[in-house]
């Protein structure tokens, strides 16, 4: 069973320009919720860092 590849799209410069609009309102509004969970819940985002930096830890060689 091949699948078919992919139908490939000519995208007009209106088409580019709207979806990097929306792909940037995108990651703004990401940013901004990461931001607010980080405020909203200062303990859990400390937990985190440590674990993060105890798992790197983990795996580094010397």
């Amino acid at each position: 069973m091949d699948a078919e590849p992919p139908e490939e799209k000519d995208w007009t410069p209106e088409e580019i320009r709207e979806r990097l609009r929306r792909r940037a309102a995108f990651l703004r509004d990401l940013e901004e919720q990461r931001a607010l969970r980080r405020r909203v819940a200062p303990r859990r985002s400390r937990r985190a860092r440590i674990h993060a930096t105890l798992r790197s830890r983990t795996f580094r060689t010397e």
